[in-house]
């Protein structure tokens, strides 16, 4: 019943062209090489000037965004010491993560969009570039990209991978599509015991729980100095609303209006950091449309926050008793600076039905987080923060914001629960090390 599959989404190309020119409007990016996203090649490798003979061994590893590039950084690095010489193919889907992949490139190796999900398309896209293996990061599984792979006797494995019970649903309701493209897999290297139970229900060759790439990710040093710099120079604690998804600082400025909440309002210097950055100006708007004064991370240059003549405008709705301001984090690849600056992270992504996000770089930060009901994406990372005092987790964005509130009030309880995260993230690094050292086994054999 593939074709069926095939056929809608052949039929959708042409809205897939359209929203790409869109997005282009605000992140160039998506108007470049969109040709590569069908499988053409012929422009990029005159740009690249890419030889044949360069991409007979080439190993593809496809991290979708920018999460997954993170993690796949410390992957390629591992790959890299136990495979010499080898060169890379890396492919994206969005903006950010092609961004952030091109720190990991070198000479010989290859970055195109991801190929568009049709039997034609991912043809063109293995024929052209014939790699040795496909690594998945995550969850990237595709039906064609799976069938296509074994019809070419490429194997194709899924690594750092996790499955939430929310997804499994979704596959097992359409079993007829997700099972065969699961099965098809050469193996599967899982995150957890939960997660490689789950790729069994679908099929899989589950070869081993590895744990999480994100642990190995190393935060910058110097953004992480800086940040902390910074935060000891503020006169109020930083509470940092982290990688915020829509609909979230709306409820955060609806919670702060409260009478019940000023105290906290005019205690906490707040900080917001959308995860996507098409939403920074949304996100900007919204806030100075309520009346509060916003400073930008791009206007900050290397001074830290509160050094601009706007930043110390008082609040015109206390009547000059304190400043009402606001920080928006609109910048890429800063994150260990934003950590480095909070003394307290809420979790964004967790209060709303989304799954959460990424806790585990705030905890190589040592910065504690309150997390929200939802974090089926991130199940098991937060269940180990909780346990190990590195996080707190509420039934909703109200009761986090008290609990981040209590922590700032208990200096003694706030030092235990950074060192506490600073242990976790150090306690549960190798799984990198160990899904590399299997995949150069696999190649060897």
């Amino acid at each position: 019943m593939r074709w069926l599959y095939s056929l809608l989404l052949w039929c959708i190309q042409p809205l897939l062209r359209r929203k790409l020119l869109r997005r282009a409007a605000v992140e160039p990016m998506y108007g470049q090489f969109i040709e590569e996203r069908f499988g053409y090649y012929a422009n990029h490798d005159a740009a690249q000037s890419i030889a044949p003979e360069a991409r007979s061994e080439l190993v593809w590893v496809h991290a979708v965004s920018l999460g997954e590039t993170r993690a796949a950084a410390a992957f390629i690095s591992q790959l890299r010491a136990q495979l010499p010489g080898v060169q890379l193919l890396l492919t994206h889907g969005t903006a950010t993560g092609r961004s952030q992949g091109q720190s990991l490139l070198q000479a010989g190796d290859v970055q195109v969009w991801q190929p568009w999900d049709t039997p034609q398309v991912v043809a063109r896209f293995l024929q052209h570039f014939r790699p040795r293996i496909g690594l998945l990061m995550e969850t990237e599984v595709w039906p064609n990209w799976a069938a296509g792979c074994a019809a070419a006797g490429i194997p194709l494995c899924l690594v750092n991978a996790r499955l939430s019970d929310k997804s499994l649903r979704a596959a097992l309701r359409m079993a007829w599509l997700a099972r065969p493209a699961y099965r098809a897999l050469a193996g599967v290297w899982a995150q957890s015991a939960d997660d490689a139970a789950r790729f069994r229900q679908l099929g899989s060759t589950v070869r081993g729980v590895m744990g999480n790439f994100k642990y190995d990710v190393v935060p910058d040093a110097m953004q992480l100095a800086q940040g902390q710099k910074w935060r000891l120079a503020q006169s109020r604690p930083v509470v940092l609303l982290a990688s915020s998804r829509e609909g979230e600082e709306r409820m955060l400025m609806d919670l702060l209006a409260l009478p019940a909440m000023q105290a906290v309002r005019l205690a906490v210097q707040w900080l917001i950091v959308p995860r996507h950055p098409q939403r920074f100006d949304e996100v900007a708007q919204l806030w100075q449309q309520a009346g509060y004064s916003v400073s930008r991370r791009s206007g900050w240059g290397d001074a830290p926050p509160g050094h601009l003549a706007h930043d110390l405008q008082p609040d015109s709705q206390q009547h000059g008793q304190a400043p009402a301001m606001v920080w928006v984090g609109d910048s890429l690849g800063e994150m260990a600076l934003y950590f480095g600056m909070a003394d307290v992270a809420l979790l964004g992504g967790s209060f709303a039905p989304l799954g959460g996000q990424n806790l585990i770089e705030a905890a190589a930060c040592a910065c504690p987080v309150v997390a929200g009901p939802h974090t089926f994406n991130f199940a098991e990372a937060t269940q180990l923060a909780v346990h190990a005092g590195a996080a707190r987790q509420c039934s909703d964005l109200h009761q986090a914001m008290q609990s981040a509130y209590a922590w700032l009030q208990s200096p003694a309880e706030l030092q235990q629960a950074r060192a506490a995260a600073l242990h976790l993230s150090q306690q549960h690094r190798g799984a990198a090390e160990r899904t590399a050292a299997a995949i150069t086994t696999l190649l060897r054999h």
